[in-house]
């Protein structure tokens, strides 16, 4: 991972950050990173969350030898691969809740440690809720969050696991129809959950909204359109629609059904940034930080987008209320040159389900050879 300097100065943002009402959370996970003592560190400095997907842990599997040793016993114990993979996956995430414990004992919202629930499964509800229980059960941890994709098969998985007193991180979305969708989920969840008998004030949600892939993708159409009016739109999409969802938050925190849950303990579900690496070298490395700060958020950063804000952000304050207007004359304007919005929406979500269940074959695939090098004797690779 990319570290930051040591200096206590460099974190001057992050503490700055939290003073405008966000969280910033790290969006990688790795069995080095908590041994080391890289992730304390890290915690010390005003980081104050964790996420974790797919990608994360595939990456994480394919370098170095920290997991030999779980290897070799869950070799010789004969666990079979899928079983291996949740041993693995648990392992890692069971441990940075224990490094955030006290982050999560300060603050109740923060000090979370996010782990998916098998991506192919996202078009399965009640696979879903089945794994998420395993899960949640298996780590056993009240800083846990089982991360849902909110397809339209995990909007009711959504609102059953919250019902069972489970934090949630609903992922995967990207447009303003899904997450409305998204809100009325977690709203049923906390209903249910009330009419179970939990407690409200300790579950906790997090709404997991997509950036930088948005960009990327209408970027490339309005390049190919190539007009000025065309290149003036470009990286102008994501924080246009970000910053409207956070409308629509606020505009559920309005509500007299809210008012009622608020009463009864319940916790906002607050949006949370995601894919907030910086894709095009043309933009700002802290773009999509920058931009979108406002109260009441997480950004969950990469590393090296986490190093970048450390060292050089510069921080304006509140970056996205009083800016609906303009926001929805951007996307209105990119509709007007033949985009789709309701079209774009629809692929990226397609293709971020695609994208972590191919990162979890991929998963898949090294822990099962490093199963078998275990089994026939071999030092894992």
């Amino acid at each position: 991972m990319t570290s930051p300097s040591d200096s206590p100065e460099t974190a001057a943002p992050l503490a700055e950050l939290s003073r405008y009402g966000v969280s910033v959370w790290l969006d990688d996970l790795s069995r080095d990173l908590v041994r080391s003592g890289d992730l304390t560190r890290l915690i010390d400095r005003g980081v104050v969350g964790l996420t974790s997907n797919p990608t994360i842990f595939a990456n994480a599997l394919g370098k170095g030898n920290a997991y030999d040793e779980q290897m070799v016993e869950l070799g010789a114990a004969g666990v079979d691969v899928e079983a291996a993979v949740v041993a693995v996956t648990t392992t890692d995430v069971r441990e940075a809740c224990d490094a955030f414990a006290q982050v999560h004992a300060t603050s109740g919202r923060d000090g979370m440690v996010s782990l998916e629930v098998d991506p192919r499964l996202a078009r399965d509800t009640d696979a879903t809720v089945a794994l998420a229980l395993q899960l949640w059960n298996t780590v056993d941890r009240p800083n846990l969050m089982i991360k849902i994709p909110a397809t339209i098969e995990g909007l009711p998985a959504i609102t059953r696991v919250l019902g069972e007193g489970i934090n949630v991180n609903v992922t995967l979305i990207f447009g303003l129809g899904r997450y409305r969708a998204v809100v009325e989920a977690w709203l049923q969840g906390l209903e249910l959950a009330r009419a179970n008998g939990h407690d409200l004030s300790r579950l906790h949600s997090v709404a997991s909204f997509f950036v930088s892939r948005v960009d990327t993708h209408i970027d490339k159409r309005l390049d190919a359109i190539a007009t000025d009016e065309a290149r003036a739109l470009r990286g102008q999409a994501a924080v246009a629609n970000a910053r409207l969802a956070y409308q629509v938050y606020e505009e559920t925190l309005a509500t007299p059904r809210w008012d009622d849950l608020e009463a009864a303990g319940g916790q906002p579900q607050r949006p949370l940034w995601a894919s907030t690496g910086v894709k095009d070298p043309a933009y700002p490395d802290t773009k999509y930080v920058v931009d979108l700060v406002a109260p009441d958020t997480v950004n969950t950063m990469p590393a090296g987008t986490l190093s970048a804000v450390i060292d050089h952000a510069e921080l304006g304050g509140d970056a996205v209320r009083d800016t609906y207007t303009e926001a929805a004359a951007v996307l209105d304007q990119i509709g007007a040159l033949g985009i789709g919005y309701d079209e774009v929406i629809e692929t990226l979500e397609r293709e971020g389900v695609e994208k972590f269940a191919a990162s979890w074959a991929e998963l898949i695939a090294t822990v099962s050879t490093e199963l078998e090098n275990s089994r026939s004797g071999r030092t894992p690779a």
